[in-house]
């Protein structure tokens, strides 16, 4: 595990904000920590950059304790929290380069990041004019300067149009699979994590209600048999009578839960053969955002 906590809570005054949190993050994967907004999102990410001191709990990064090799640790990762610190009068070049200097790190890296994040183009043009993607899109140049091993960002695609995000995403991507990163990203966009995270942990209220492979996630919810007929509440009547689980019924679909495809096949020639014509039938998986209201709006036990 590249990241793992155990026990980890955090305090503001008489607030829990974060509670017992066991975070454990696999080499190479994209992390997605899902959780809407005051859910304890950034205050994790800041406790595990040693930007908020640790009350409770233990934290090891590549496998070593914080407290022990806090500064071998720190220059192997990289971070953007919310907004990317850059100068505005500089130009996306000079931004980059003045942080090789300060890190003492070749200038040979800056072309190299400029290519990365798809920004030789707009090298010599003023950051403070670069799109808010482009902004992003340095903050993250800026945090791979030092090539580290572990990306941490804190809502990257926050504001972002379509194409920004986009953007994003595939730099993410690239970063995992070219250049054999781990990403920690923090959002609440649930649909964008869904297409690019490989692993996922969902807080709310400072707890981690669930931790495990996006295909586990989707896992916990049983898929449904979508299908769109005529006077569909006859139709699910006779679904019901012959041992179909229906689930839900609206006026032009109906939906029963997916048991295989065979049954499937016999919904279909069912319905048929009772004068109910089929316009479409397929499978359906929950998607996330439906998943993540699901477990965060389960009380607590």
């Amino acid at each position: 595990m590249v990241i793992e906590t155990k026990g980890l809570t955090f305090n503001f005054g008489n607030q829990t904000v974060v509670k017992a949190l066991s975070l454990q993050v696999p080499e190479g994967s994209i992390y997605g920590f899902l959780g809407p907004n005051g859910a304890g999102k950034t205050t994790t990410i800041k406790l595990l950059l040693n930007l908020l001191q640790t009350q409770q709990g233990d934290i090891k990064i590549f496998g070593l304790d914080f407290k022990g090799h806090r500064k071998q640790i720190l220059a192997q990762i990289g971070s953007l929290i919310e907004q990317p610190a850059i100068y505005a009068h500089l130009t996306g070049k000079e931004n980059l380069l003045n942080r090789a200097i300060l890190l003492q790190i070749p200038e040979s890296r800056v072309d190299e990041m400029l290519t990365l994040v798809k920004l030789t183009a707009a090298a010599d043009k003023k950051a403070g004019n670069y799109s808010l993607g482009m902004k992003q899109r340095l903050g993250i140049a800026l945090a791979m300067l030092s090539d580290p091993k572990l990306l941490m960002l804190d809502e990257p695609t926050n504001g972002l149009d379509p194409n920004g995000i986009i953007e994003i995403r595939e730099l993410l991507i690239r970063l995992t699979t070219q250049h054999k990163k781990t990403v920690f990203i923090s959002s609440h966009l649930l649909g964008e994590i869904e297409r690019m995270a490989t692993h996922v942990g969902i807080i709310n209220f400072g707890e981690l209600l669930f931790q495990g492979e996006i295909k586990e996630l989707q896992s916990i919810s049983q898929p449904m048999v979508l299908i769109e007929t005529d006077n569909t509440v006859d139709a699910a009547n006779l679904l019901t009578k012959n041992g179909y689980n229906v689930v839900e019924v609206k006026n032009d679909h109906l939906t029963v839960t997916y048991q295989s495809k065979e049954k499937s096949a016999q919904i279909n020639s069912l319905l048929i053969q009772n004068a109910y014509p089929v316009y479409s039938l397929h499978k359906v998986q929950k998607d996330l955002e439906k998943l993540f209201l699901d477990i965060t709006q389960k009380p607590a036990n």
